[in-house]
């Protein structure tokens, strides 16, 4: 049995989502031969260390009841460096004007010798390359399959059943916010705003939409497929950026009459980053509807390869982290 210690940094949605996938599958990996024991949990408020492993249940039920997990006075830094772990799975808010605390909680990880498993687009949007130089100087696996696409496995696909290939460009859907709205403005004939609060009285909106409704994580997103697959330094700010808050329910009837509808679309390949709201027929692969993320990767040997799924979601994010940290368990 390989026992593979971990702690994870950051406990809302995601991270909680982690810890119920990891109770969930406890078993079922022990038959593998992997125990995964979480040591350490920090949140904003606090923390809870557990040198042989933290009671899942009762954090997530804590968390729930108080608000926090705080059992002690640790800081994450305190517990991605002192404490004795294998992975630190990074799983704080995204921040994409500096990174922080992402950023230094990656750096903190990698110069403590741990493998990194992240869903923190901000650090890669920002610092891709010098997360990644700090990693392989260091001898440590940095996964990060849950930065974009949530359940959908693009970075897997691209760099392991993909392997031999030339990637030649990748289009596709990376906000299942903006595919919500587009959607339904588009079914119902309804005005940007009605749909937005919509979308905010269900939860898929966030209360200020900026970054999704004007392209900024999509472009994120992008950035890191771009830095990933085709070896780019860029950030966001190398997007060419249109978000969808000018489409009116004429525009989006008048590509229904002609078969299209309109999608916010990513791209990348030359050189060339864009997001941008395009016309795509509707029986295009890239034509998904409501919260539906889809990549399409051109490849020069096994043709186009198109994925779709879901793009968000506690538990679906949590499993493209599992994954990644199953990964490392196996390859480390």
């Amino acid at each position: 049995m390989k026992t593979v210690k971990l702690s994870i940094i950051g406990f809302g949605a995601v991270g909680q989502g982690v810890a119920r996938s990891i109770v969930l599958k406890k078993e079922a990996l022990k038959k593998q031969g992997i125990d995964l024991r979480v040591v350490g949990i920090a949140d904003s408020k606090g923390c809870e260390v557990n040198a042989n492993g933290i009671d899942l249940k009762s954090a997530l039920l804590r968390k729930k009841e108080n608000g926090c997990v705080a059992k002690g006075a640790e800081s994450a830094i305190d517990i991605i460096r002192e404490i004795e772990q294998d992975i630190i799975v990074e799983v704080t808010p995204t921040n994409i004007e500096n990174g922080e605390p992402g950023l230094s909680n990656m750096t903190a990880a990698f110069e403590s010798g741990r493998h990194v498993v992240t869903s923190n687009k901000g650090p890669l949007a920002l610092c891709f390359s010098d997360l990644k130089e700090c990693a392989e100087d260091n001898g440590l696996i940095f996964r990060y399959e849950a930065t974009v696409g949530g359940a959908i496995p693009i970075f897997n696909l691209v760099h392991e059943a993909l392997a031999g290939n030339t990637i030649i460009g990748i289009e596709g859907i990376l906000n299942g916010t903006t595919n919500y709205i587009l959607t339904r403005m588009a079914e119902e004939r309804l005005p940007y705003e009605h749909v937005l609060r919509e979308a905010q009285e269900l939860g898929i909106a966030e209360t200020d939409p900026t970054y999704d409704v004007e392209g900024i994580d999509s472009a994120c997103k992008l950035v890191i497929l771009a830095n990933s697959i085709f070896g780019q330094s860029a950030t966001y700010r190398d997007v060419d950026v249109t978000g969808i808050t000018k489409i009116t329910p004429e525009a989006l009837e008048l590509a229904g009459r002609n078969n299209y509808v309109v999608k916010l679309i990513c791209e990348a390949g030359n050189g060339v980053l864009t997001v941008a709201p395009h016309l795509v027929p509707r029986r295009h692969p890239l034509a998904v509807g409501g919260t539906l993320n889809v990549a399409s990767i051109l490849t020069d040997l096994a043709g186009r390869i198109t994925i779709s799924g879901k793009g968000a979601g506690s538990i679906e994010t949590a499993s493209s982290i599992l994954s990644d940290i199953l990964y490392i368990a196996r390859n480390s």
